[in-house]
């Protein structure tokens, strides 16, 4: 338990939303167009499917959103409430409560802001096997404004946190926040720390990408990603450990210290570029019938490493409990864990 870690030393940017997860067949991907191991943002033709998962699937709710999984995550190694605080914009009504509670009891400090122009933010969480298609409709999380982050309490916690992580998918939301806090953490040297998120991110919201990356301490990406973001810029490699090399070498601010970038393969090696040199570490393969749900599992993997970094370990011991938190979540349906981490650093 990191009882002197101060209160609020991280704090997370991204889009709230309650995850309704549901084991589905492939028709039903395919009567929503859907692919098995994607993630992708609702258009009308999705919006019947949120309310048919709820009352035909049996689905389970589960405070999600990437960024406030990460979030979790780290809090349920830190043992200690509020080491972590989370921003996102949420509606009025009984989802962001049902979100609300289930963050709060997990630690997290959140600093919701409301909007009463859209409900709460949703993401279908459709399972087929071990595998899993996100389908996310942002409604209200697509409301924050750089209002919020103008409040005094806010403000306060933006100032007394040292390490600060948005995902990629907060791009297509508030890139304007983005650099603001991004400036914030070059000018007090602070870890900017970033998520790739998703392919479609790095094509289609590449300029806002392009315009955080400079920022970036340490970037996160998982192989499908990584090679997405060569394509869309040209690196005319599709060597990973090239792409991450190039990753870690583009362009930077802060030249106090080098990007690390960290790229997770699924049960292959992660990749780790730290100092111009490439390190390969294994990932727990787990036999195929523990495998519950795929969902999470990059989320979970940034929240161990974030747990440990922030506790100045080293990035061994950051990678391995990543690692260890991915492989727990893997065997949980959604972004869920019980009882209290065993790892040892």
């Amino acid at each position: 338990m990191a009882l002197d870690l101060r209160e609020g030393i991280l704090l997370g940017m991204g889009n709230p939303l309650l995850d309704i997860s549901a084991t589905v067949d492939s028709n039903f991907l395919k009567k929503y167009d859907l692919n098995a191991n994607d993630a992708i943002l609702a258009e009308e033709k999705h919006k019947p499917m949120y309310d048919e998962l709820i009352e035909l699937y049996k689905a389970d709710f589960i405070a999600g959103g990437s960024v406030q999984n990460t979030m979790r995550v780290a809090q349920w190694f830190l043992g200690k409430p509020n080491i972590a605080t989370y921003m996102g914009c949420v509606g009025m009504d009984k989802y962001s409560k049902i979100l609300e509670d289930r963050a709060r009891a997990d630690g997290l400090n959140v600093r919701y802001q409301y909007t009463q122009k859209e409900p709460t933010g949703t993401c279908a969480v459709l399972i087929t096997g071990n595998e899993r298609s996100l389908c996310a409709n942002l409604a209200a999380a697509t409301c924050f404004s750089l209002s919020h982050i103008e409040e005094t309490e806010n403000k306060n916690l933006i100032e007394i946190a040292e390490y600060i992580y948005v995902s990629g998918f907060f791009l297509t939301v508030s890139p304007e926040t983005i650099q603001v806090i991004a400036k914030h953490a070059f000018e007090k040297n602070k870890i900017f720390i970033m998520n790739l998120s998703a392919p479609f991110l790095c094509e289609y919201y590449k300029k806002p990408m392009l315009a955080a990356l400079p920022y970036v301490d340490i970037l996160f990406g998982n192989e499908v990603e990584a090679d997405a973001f060569a394509k869309a810029n040209d690196f005319q490699t599709t060597n990973r450990k090239e792409i991450a090399l190039k990753l870690s070498q583009m362009e930077k601010i802060n030249r106090k210290r080098q990007r690390i970038v960290i790229i997770t393969q699924g049960p292959d090696n992660i990749l780790v570029v730290k100092d111009n040199v490439i390190k390969e570490f294994a990932a727990m393969r787990l036999p195929e019938e523990k495998v519950v749900d795929t969902n999470g599992a990059g989320d979970a993997f940034v929240g161990g490493f974030l747990a440990q970094f922030v506790q100045g370990r080293s990035i061994e011991v950051c990678v391995r409990c990543g690692i260890w938190a991915a492989t727990q979540i893997l065997q949980r349906s959604g972004c869920t864990y019980e009882g209290k981490p065993n790892f040892t650093p």
